[in-house]
């Protein structure tokens, strides 16, 4: 069977219902993050199936050390100049730390990224189940976040891999469940063991991104500057520099595409 970017009409975005298709099909997804026209641009052409304009801009545009610093007008400037750009793949947008503490201001911010900035769905951390039932409730579409949670570092004491321990993992198996059911149609699980990823893969029926959880789940995201080895700072150990062995930008994305569509991105090295 071809790949969903061969035979999907290309002036036709992908909806979350493409997502749940390809996850049922077993299809891998493939997700990258996009702050700009150019690089959104170049990742749909790409056959990207999803752009998460992520917080971390705050780290990798902004220079700063965590995503704390990230604002809710940041953000909707971000995602307004790469739904600009972008055809084909579904467009996430990151609602940043603090701007969704009630249900009510979750929604307010959420409206402003879908309104203004473009956005097809919005992104938020932790097992925040009243907001997203809420947002689900006002016609909103939701992608969870559990794992690693960076808006969250200060209480976590650093960039650490989550559900080590029996307790811990059985409470994310509990927690994605949950969001599943309030009715996000996504979820993203960052830096847990590849056992773990792969049990909640198994029971949501929901597609499951991972970074740095292993390669048992329904697709994968990176952070473009780091996939591209630009960013500043040390690599995450789940990335991978997909420009080192290419001479253009086009071809890695490409690379990146067909490794992760083939399954041979992340590999055991790329895990915990």
């Amino acid at each position: 069977m071809l790949p969903s970017y061969l035979t999907q009409n290309s002036s036709s975005p992908l909806t979350h219902l493409d997502l749940l298709a390809m996850k049922q099909r077993g299809e891998k997804i493939v997700c990258l993050t996009a702050y700009d026209a150019s690089f959104s641009a170049l990742i749909d052409a790409a056959g990207i199936d999803v752009i998460l304009v992520g917080d971390s801009l705050g780290m990798v545009i902004q220079g700063h050390a965590t995503t704390l610093p990230v604002k809710i007008d940041d953000m909707i400037y971000h995602t307004r100049c790469v739904t600009k750009m972008c055809k084909r793949a579904l467009v996430i947008a990151d609602l940043p730390f603090m701007t969704y503490a009630t249900p009510e201001s979750a929604a307010q911010n959420a409206a402003a990224l879908i309104q203004t900035g473009g956005a097809q769905m919005v992104k938020l951390e932790g097992a925040k189940i009243e907001t997203v039932q809420f947002l689900v409730a006002q016609g909103i579409s939701v992608c969870g976040h559990l794992g690693l949670l960076p808006q969250f570092i200060h209480q976590l004491g650093g960039y650490k891999v989550q559900g080590k321990v029996a307790e811990a993992a059985a409470q994310l198996v509990a927690d994605a469940v949950t969001i599943q059911n309030a009715g996000a149609t996504l979820l993203i699980l960052e830096c847990v063991p590849a056992d773990l990823a792969r049990q909640i893969t198994e029971q949501l029926t929901i597609p499951v991104i991972g970074i740095g959880a292993g390669n048992s789940c329904d697709g994968q995201v990176l952070v473009v500057y780091d996939m591209l080895g630009i960013s500043t700072g040390k690599r995450p150990r789940f990335s991978k520099n997909f420009l080192s062995d290419t001479n253009s930008i086009e071809s890695a994305l490409k690379n990146y595409s067909t490794a992760v569509k083939q399954g041979e991105f992340p590999s055991v090295a790329h895990s915990f």
